[in-house]
């Protein structure tokens, strides 16, 4: 008995899941992986589990230093050079000064 497979085709979705990963971990979708439906839902697993660049940054976002800034202004004070560079040092400066 021959043991054949078949490539089953992958959905919309499934492709639209996985650009959507593809562009947060910043990584490239192989073309092979997007021709059958198993391949690509193990891509998908694996690539769901990996944390996102942006987890990995450890600069303050952009809402957390306007926040900061608005109360260094209210307070008439400085946020600190080192705050803009660790976000969780933006944090605690920010819980300190509210």
């Amino acid at each position: 008995m021959e043991s054949t497979s078949f490539a089953i085709p992958v959905t919309p979705r499934q492709i639209a899941y996985a650009r959507a990963l593809a562009l947060r971990n910043h990584t490239l979708l192989p073309w092979d992986v997007q021709q059958d439906r198993r391949s690509l839902s193990t891509w998908i697993d694996t690539q769901a589990k990996m944390t996102s660049a942006a987890a990995l940054d450890a600069r303050p976002s952009s809402k957390q230093v306007a926040f900061a800034e608005r109360l260094a202004r209210i307070k008439r004070r400085a946020v600190p050079d080192e705050c803009f560079r660790d976000k969780g040092l933006m944090s605690k400066w920010i819980d300190g000064n509210r």
